[in-house]
């Protein structure tokens, strides 16, 4: 018999340009795209504003409508700061009153009672935090009755006070920083405190507060974002039109048969800004405390 080597199958030829590294950038590239493109619609609405906040009124009416800014900003801004109507500067000075007040408090207390339920043993926590979450269920719009009745009888309609103290801790907050203590804070290094001799608050303070700063610039973010754009509360307790806040300033912008929309446009735009220079200031732990997050995951 005569051997026959074996016969091997003659392997596929790849065309130029197609293989897996290829087709990994076309991949990328649409991908990118795609994000860019959602970027910018979701940008347009922003720059929209700041443009119009520049022009007149006027010029929302143009066809096709204008897409550069134009020269009347600092005529808009002098207006807007002037109008007996809407006390704009009344409005920002009052919002970064209750918005810094209540991130503070809110960040404090969450931390510290969060710290509590993930890393302290007593009795009643398990129930004690599902009220906490039970809290959560629970619609801002059913409280507002009973809440606006306590600050009549305290005396603090149409005073800062009534808008600062019912928002000073939230059960988001706690289960929020709950959650993230019982993974970024060692028990082993909470007892190494211990045997130091450190009282509980100082192992709080030395010891906890440094690995939850990624979490607490999160919700510092979100609490300083939802109380500066809080409407409905504010709206219900300060009824002196000369004691707002900045959304209630805007509404008084947009009250009448008239409406100035350069004057709108352009106190919208001053007020966003606060929120951006906070995400700007936080911007680095908020990264941080995703990737970090991630990377635990």
């Amino acid at each position: 018999m005569v051997n026959l080597p074996p016969v091997v199958a003659p392997k596929p030829r790849v065309p130029r340009g197609a293989g897996p590294s290829t087709q990994l950038w076309g991949a990328s590239r649409l991908v990118y795209g795609a994000l860019i493109a959602s970027g910018l619609l979701s940008l347009f609405p922003i720059y929209w504003m700041f443009v119009v906040a520049t022009r007149s009124s006027d010029s929302m009416g143009q066809m096709p409508p204008p897409l550069t800014p134009g020269g009347n900003l600092g005529a808009n801004i002098a207006r807007l700061f002037g109008n007996t109507d809407a006390y704009f500067l009344t409005g920002l000075i009052n919002s970064a009153i209750v918005a810094t007040s209540v991130t503070v408090s809110v960040v404090f207390f969450s931390s510290l009672a969060g710290f509590a339920f993930a890393k302290l043993r007593f009795k009643g926590s398990s129930a004690l935090l599902l009220v906490i979450i039970a809290t959560m269920m629970v619609p801002t719009q059913l409280g507002v009755i009973p809440l606006y009745m306590l600050m009549t009888d305290l005396n603090w309609n149409d005073r800062l006070p009534a808008v600062i103290v019912p928002a000073l801790v939230t059960g988001f907050g706690v289960f929020m920083m709950r959650q993230y203590a019982a993974q970024a804070v060692s028990t082993e290094l909470i007892e190494a405190a211990r045997v130091d001799g450190c009282s509980t608050f100082r192992v709080f303070w030395s010891v906890v507060t440094p690995a939850l700063r990624p979490a607490a610039a999160v919700l510092g973010l979100l609490t300083f974002m939802t109380t500066w754009n809080d409407f409905l509360w504010p709206y219900a307790v300060l009824n002196d039109p000369t004691n707002p806040t900045v959304q209630l300033s805007l509404r008084a912008l947009s009250d009448g048969y008239y409406q100035d929309m350069s004057q709108v446009f352009t106190g919208t735009a001053i007020a966003t800004l606060p929120l951006l220079l906070v995400f700007v200031v936080f911007g680095r732990q908020i990264i941080g405390g995703i990737m970090e997050g991630a990377v635990k995951a």
